[in-house]
C-alpha cells in the first residue's frame, strides 16, 4: 500500500493551531545547505536539486534499484531549519541575507546510504547539475519539541513564535538553542501568502 504522511503522520505534520508537545523519533532525510535571502535565486536552485533527488529515490525502483523494504509512498514535504550567520550573532541584529538554513525532504525508513548513493549517481549521469553534489543523506531525530501550525504569510509568523513562547514559559520549558524548523505544507511558489500553511517547530528542554 501507498504511505500516505498526511494520513499516519498527523501527529507530526498536521498539528492544530496552537501550540502542542511532541516528541520526534530520528529518520532518515536528504539535506541541503545554504545561507542567503531566500529570495536569493540560489535558495530556489537548492530547492530544485533537492527534490531532484528525492523523487530519483522514489522512482528508484522503475530503474532497476532493487532495495529490501521498498514501497510506494507520497513525497514528504519540504522542510528547513534556520538559523543566522556568525556576524549577525555578534551584532544582536541580522537582515535576511545573513539566513542560515538547511533544507530537508524526509525519506521513508527503507531509504539508506546506499540507496541515495545509487540514485545520485544515477542522476548525476543524466544531469550535470553540480548542486547534486552538495545533497547529504543524514539519519536526524528532533527530540523533544513544541510546534503548531502557522497560517499566513511568512511574515506574521512572529504572532505563533509568541504563542510558542508562552506555551514554554507556562509549562515549564526552554529552547535547547535559537534555531528552528520550518515545515511547508503549501507550495509558497504557488500558494497565496494569506492560504500558507506552515508547521512551527522549536526544539525544547
Amino acid at each position: 500500500m501507498k504511505h500516505e504522511w498526511r494520513k499516519t503522520e498527523k501527529t507530526l505534520y498536521l498539528p492544530p493551531r496552537q501550540p502542542v508537545l511532541v516528541n520526534v523519533e530520528e529518520h532518515p532525510y536528504i539535506t541541503i545547505h545554504g545561507e542567503g535571502s531566500p529570495d536569493d535565486p540560489a535558495f530556489a536552485r537548492n530547492i530544485e536539486a533537492l527534490y531532484s533527488i528525492a523523487y530519483g529515490i522514489k522512482m528508484s525502483d522503475r530503474k532497476g534499484i532493487v532495495t529490501e523494504g521498498f514501497h510506494d509512498y507520497a513525497v514528504y514535504p519540504l522542510e528547513g531549519i534556520w538559523d543566522i550567520n556568525e556576524a549577525a550573532r555578534k551584532k544582536g541584529t541580522f537582515t535576511r541575507e545573513q539566513l542560515v538554513y538547511t533544507l530537508m525532504i524526509r525519506q521513508p525508513d527503507f531509504v539508506t546510504q546506499k540507496l541515495f548513493d545509487q540514485v545520485v549517481t544515477l542522476k548525476q549521469f543524466g544531469d550535470n547539475d553540480p548542486l547534486l553534489r552538495n545533497v547529504v543523506f543524514l539519519r536526524q531525530g528532533d527530540g523533544k519539541c513544541v510546534q503548531m501550525l502557522h497560517v499566513g504569510p511568512f511574515a506574521t509568523e512572529k504572532e505563533s513564535f509568541d504563542r510558542i513562547e508562552a506555551y514554554l514559559t507556562a509549562n515549564g520549558l526552554k529552547r535547547r538553542d535559537l534555531t528552528h524548523r520550518e515545515i511547508y505544507l503549501s507550495d509558497f511558489r504557488k500558494t497565496d501568502p494569506d492560504e500558507l500553511k506552515t508547521v512551527l517547530r522549536v526544539f525544547v528542554e
